[in-house]
């Protein structure tokens, strides 16, 4: 998540809503023949937000994770005098490898890709290019949303899935911020699609654990507030998360 007080915007749906009106999504499964798995992430924390229980599952199971950040999420706080952006993104980098630990998941393959945070668009047929290789010979992608509404989890969900279409490797996508954007039963989400990961206590547990890993994030850094405030993370600490 790398634009500023992403948290805050105003007329966001409460988790208790969502609570309330949860629809009985299709269980997903994974294929126990899935050696290799790669995750897809915009900025360094997507993937923890949005799958980091089913990343902490795939694990458990023998499956081979590769992780891959296309940015290293240096935009979160521009003009912060505590952290510029080099120092925000090695930062970052140092929170993404202790959250990965913290899901169990680590040692993981990582490939960071360094593209500018918030102008992935810019650079999506490179990325696409640049996915190609990774993607090979993967029994399955996870991806952010194509519609997510963050332009830099839009476009890595484009690259990704015209990379994975070239070889014939499934792409399951993940919301983060449509959660926080749109409410139950809204139309511009695809809800046929919708599969729930059922998450143990211990898996949410440890995807709790992780998410406060990024603490230049969940807290105010400098004279800037959390650009993932209570509210937002609320979405992510919820005993299922959904695919599509």
């Amino acid at each position: 998540m790398s634009t500023p007080a992403a948290g805050h915007r105003p007329g966001a749906t409460p988790e208790e809503v969502w609570a309330a009106q949860r629809p009985a999504w299709p269980a997903w499964r994974r294929d126990p023949g899935w050696r290799r798995v790669v995750v897809c992430a915009a900025h360094p924390d997507d993937e923890v937000l949005g799958v980091g229980g089913t990343m902490a599952l795939l694990a458990a199971a023998g499956v081979d994770l590769v992780h891959v950040a296309v940015t290293d999420g240096e935009a979160s706080h521009p003009g912060n005098p505590v952290l510029g952006p080099a120092d925000l993104a090695a930062a970052r980098e140092r929170e993404s490898g202790a959250a990965l630990a913290a899901l169990g998941v680590a040692p993981v393959d990582a490939v960071r890709l360094r593209l500018p945070d918030s102008g992935v668009a810019e650079h999506e047929a490179g990325l696409t290019d640049a996915l190609a290789p990774v993607l090979a010979g993967a029994d399955l992608v996870l991806t952010t949303w194509t519609g997510d509404g963050h332009p830099d989890h839009e476009a890595v969900g484009r690259a990704t899935v015209a990379a994975a279409g070239a070889l014939g490797v499934p792409v399951a996508q993940y919301p983060v911020w449509a959660w926080h954007w749109s409410h139950p039963g809204d139309p511009r989400l695809p809800w046929d699609r919708a599969r729930a990961v059922a998450l143990p206590p211990g898996v949410r547990d440890a995807k709790r654990a992780a998410v406060a890993c990024f603490t230049t994030q969940v807290h105010p850094l400098g004279p800037d507030p959390a650009v993932l405030p209570p509210e937002f993370l609320a979405h992510a600490d919820r005993d299922h998360e959904v695919l599509w």
